[in-house]
């Protein structure tokens, strides 16, 4: 099982989530978000990750300018888009940076589900999250999660991995209905909004792999 732990900012937590065996690493680049980290902040914490595991920058509809910067100073090996890019553009993204591109797709009903074909095509992941409510400042990391028999033994062209309301208590059982193989949590693994609890992350990585 490959764990995502998201929304890091600090090494301490970096530092916990690499020991308790994630697999990808998140750094969140949209102000509006607390889990927000500055460029030279990401740029450092990405330095200490060792090979084998992804570091991931999150974008909320960035220009190119916001996005050349982050391209300049950290060393990344995935975008991951939380806007509603299109088709074309998350293909231009790719030959621009040179990047594998995560696509996230929020899933509320079955109908959602056609969106997730669709970015498959041309993304190299696919992130399946929890659809924001209609007011919601941020597009993901609300701790809210979506009918799971939505996507039980559902397959796309790409690896894709399960966002939404995951916690230690209940990763095991969305594994289980949905059949992911990837699982990515933030506000799971949190004392507090942007603030990152150790035993969280030991817990809900513990409990994803069992």
């Amino acid at each position: 099982m490959n764990v995502k732990i998201c929304g890091l900012r600090d090494a301490a937590t970096l530092r916990v989530a690499l020991e308790a065996g994630a697999r990808y690493v998140g750094f969140v680049f949209f102000a509006k978000s607390p889990r927000h980290v500055e460029i030279e902040t990401a740029r450092a914490l990405a330095l200490s990750v060792p090979e084998g595991v992804a570091k991931v920058a999150l974008t909320v509809k960035a220009d190119d300018a916001y996005l050349d910067a982050i391209n300049a100073a950290v060393p990344l090996d995935m975008l991951q888009l939380h806007g509603q890019e299109s088709v074309a553009r998350i293909a231009a993204l790719r030959t621009r940076y040179g990047l594998p591109i995560m696509k996230a797709v929020g899933v509320a009903e079955e109908s959602d589900l056609a969106s997730l074909a669709s970015y498959g095509a041309v993304a190299d992941q696919l992130l399946v999250d929890a659809k924001p409510p209609k007011d919601a400042v941020l597009p993901g990391g609300n701790g809210l999660a979506f009918d799971w028999r939505l996507i039980a033994n559902r397959r796309w062209p790409v690896p894709w991995m399960l966002a939404g309301g995951l916690t230690a208590d209940n990763v095991a059982e969305a594994i289980r209905l949905t059949g992911a193989r990837q699982v990515d949590v933030s506000s799971g693994v949190e004392s507090a909004a942007g603030v990152k609890d150790p035993a969280r992350i030991r817990a809900f990585i513990a409990a994803a792999s069992v």
